[in-house]
């Protein structure tokens, strides 16, 4: 009897796999988002001139794989994006950056939504910079972290709504004449929503 019973639960047990698999290969491992992002910045300045960079609307596009139903890769891009900076609240030139991102995922597995947490890293380039004439430059680019936190909702068939919250830490050196004057912290929070597809 003992051995029936047991004969059961592994059968049972492999059953309950294979569907979690199956539905997981019915999915996709891969899922395409796009988002409407607002960058707020931190515009924390220590080189003494009071240094902001302007807050932005900007597209997003994101991939993910998923490794398995709860594990996920999610790499983040946009467009180059150029920010007013100012000093002391007067506009002072324009600095052009392009930021893609890189984080790890966890998605809780819920039924209906489908919360995630996520960290990774970031890397900023600055493109092109026109600040008080060219006299006052940031460094070539910042790497920093990144941590984000949302939830897919499932709208119809494989397509789902996104609300996406992240904090990415960006810096850089304001230099002028060869010297360096300080640290621009922008530090920007991300919120966005959009739509996914999953596939």
């Amino acid at each position: 009897m003992k051995k029936h019973v047991l004969t059961a639960l592994v059968l049972a047990a492999a059953s309950l796999v294979s569907a979690q698999a199956f539905a997981q290969d019915k999915a996709g491992p891969w899922m395409v988002r796009v988002r409407a992002v607002n960058l707020a910045s931190a515009n924390t300045d220590s080189t003494g001139l009071g240094l902001t960079v302007s807050d932005i609307v900007l597209p997003e596009v994101d991939f993910s794989y998923f490794f398995t139903p709860n594990i996920a890769v999610e790499l983040i891009l946009t467009v180059p994006q150029q920010h007013d900076v100012k000093s002391k609240g007067v506009k002072i030139g324009t600095i052009t950056e392009l930021p893609p991102t890189l984080l790890a995922q966890y998605h809780f597995p819920m039924n209906g939504y489908k919360p995630y947490v996520g960290a990774g890293i970031n890397y900023t380039k600055f493109t092109t910079s026109d600040i008080a004439g060219g006299s006052v430059t940031p460094d070539a680019g910042s790497w920093g972290g990144a941590l984000q936190a949302g939830v897919d909702i499932p709208l119809s068939g494989n397509m789902y709504f996104n609300f996406d919250v992240k904090k990415v830490w960006i810096a850089t050196n304001i230099n002028a004449g060869g010297n360096s004057l300080g640290t621009l912290r922008v530090d920007p929070l991300l919120v966005g929503v959009g739509i996914g597809w999953r596939f």
